[in-house]
């Protein structure tokens, strides 16, 4: 038997089975990730590119980036699966803080703006960055907490 020294944390070894599989999951989640991030580029900016005369290029576009965002929720639901029940109880916790945290300011600016209480138009790209915000914000929390 190993002897616990006090004040030290003894952690369950991880079986090298799920070790690769969350390896193997994280990468499939950043390769996923990237290709998002690169078809809503395209689809953003390349209007830009190859002008208004194109629309079927960029309705290929939009159609892209929403097939490639489908292929994004799967490999994140994937990664979720392979995580350990700690961690994917700190992920999910930090996901639904900045979910309610999203459609409370959300629904709050809708309210307020209709209200005629906010006197400027503010962006739409506000929100996903709050919510980022506030997801990092949460999961660090959570890290520390657990």
């Amino acid at each position: 038997m190993t002897r616990i020294e006090k004040g030290e944390v003894m952690h369950a070894p991880q079986d090298a089975g799920s070790y690769r599989a969350e390896i193997r999951t994280t990468g499939g989640l950043v390769a996923w990730t990237l290709a998002w991030t690169a078809s809503l580029a395209l689809a953003h900016f390349g209007p830009g590119v190859w002008g208004d005369l194109q629309p079927v290029a960029t309705w290929a576009a939009v159609v892209a980036n929403l097939v490639v965002g489908v292929g994004w929720i799967v490999a994140f639901t994937r990664f979720l699966r392979a995580l350990d029940e700690l961690q994917r109880k700190i992920l999910q916790d930090a996901l639904a803080v900045a979910l309610g945290a999203g459609w409370v300011v959300g629904f709050g600016y809708v309210v307020a703006d209709a209200a005629g209480f906010i006197p400027v138009d503010v962006e739409i790209a506000v929100l996903p960055a709050l919510m980022g915000a506030v997801f990092l914000t949460a999961f660090v929390i959570g890290k520390i907490r657990y």
